[in-house]
């Protein structure tokens, strides 16, 4: 398989292996920093909006890219990350709803061939967070595959006050980081965690 498109957002580097995404005490709001602790990409949920919008800002506040639901409602929706430069839709975040596993595939806005998966490790863990009191606490561990299959990475929640993610990436020749990233605070914010 041929790596997937590049994905070229000025401004924002990307280029290190892991990253931590840490949401805000007060709502969803989101900021992600690099392996040496420099805020890189920070993102919000707008409030009051029919469809979800987050939009993107690099560590200087400058609109990166923006990602929004394709519908009203979204319990297994898509959501589009666009350039905010050029308007160009990268890639779409696909939430394949289940009681049993928290799925959401990457794919190509043009093509729509499938890029990545993110995969909930675990169909007791995701029955006991979605149904046990109090099971909202119990930390998400997400696989990250490539379009074959092959292990890219993984994000790990943290138990802490706040959400708290660690993303890791081994190898990401097939797979955008951005894309990867933006999924963690969606996934996050979506899911009411």
């Amino acid at each position: 398989m041929a790596p997937s498109k590049d994905i070229d957002i000025s401004g924002l580097d990307l280029s290190g292996d892991r990253y931590t995404v840490e949401q805000s005490l007060i709502r969803n709001k989101y900021a992600a920093s690099d392996g040496d602790g420099n805020t890189v990409l920070r993102g919000k949920q707008k409030m009051f909006k029919l469809k979800e919008e987050f939009p993107f800002v690099d560590a200087d506040g400058e609109e990166v890219f923006t990602v929004k639901a394709g519908s009203v409602i979204d319990v297994a929706g898509n959501y589009v990350l666009s350039d905010a430069r050029t308007g160009e839709n990268l890639v779409i975040l696909d939430n394949d709803f289940s009681l049993f596993q928290d799925t959401w595939t990457i794919r190509d806005a043009d093509t729509e061939a499938t890029i990545a998966s993110i995969d909930s490790r675990g169909a007791l863990v995701t029955l006991a967070r979605n149904n046990l009191p109090f099971g909202e606490l119990i930390p998400h561990k997400y696989e990250i595959t490539d379009a074959d299959g092959a292990h890219v990475g993984n994000i790990d929640g943290k138990l802490s006050i706040r959400d708290r993610y660690e993303i890791t990436i081994d190898d990401a020749s097939r797979v955008p980081k951005e894309a990867v990233i933006a999924a963690a605070m969606v996934i996050d914010a979506i899911q009411n965690n």
